[in-house]
């Protein structure tokens, strides 16, 4: 079964509780690794001049502590070419969210509409909470 990495561990311990608990479940039967949980304004700042992010500091789920969004990709990484990896992975972390109760917004589909062709800005490692589910056992 996998599991996720201390680096992975460290990165997700930094997420929102429900966050932790949906790629909990995933990595069980699909391998993948966190790339990135809570981002501080130094790194969101970079990003954000880079053109990797459109957010500026506090204003994004990845500045809230805690992070109100993950980067989460397949393991081992496919590279960032191979598109089709991460709309099949997406899917099973979505899926996964909603059999939990929990609802994700995937950085492939910001509208959620279910369309993937109509976004401007595609972050496909970024999953964010959607609705925070109300539950003092999360």
């Amino acid at each position: 079964m996998p599991a996720f990495s201390q680096q992975s561990m460290a990165r997700l311990k930094t997420c929102h509780p429900q966050l932790q608990l949906v790629a909990l479940e995933v990595v069980r039967t699909y391998d993948c690794t966190v790339l990135e949980g809570h981002r501080g304004e130094e790194l969101q700042s970079k990003y954000r001049e880079e053109g990797k992010s459109r957010i500026s500091w506090p204003n994004g789920p990845h500045n809230m502590t805690p992070s109100n969004a993950v980067h989460l990709v397949p393991y081992p990484f496919p590279g960032w070419q191979k598109l089709k990896y991460f709309y099949f992975f997406s899917g099973y972390v979505l899926a996964t969210g909603v059999g939990m109760g929990i609802v994700l917004r995937w950085g492939g589909d910001w509208d959620m509409d279910g369309e993937l062709n109509d976004q401007i800005f595609n972050d496909l490692p970024h999953f964010e909470i959607s609705e925070i589910k109300e539950d003092n056992n999360v």
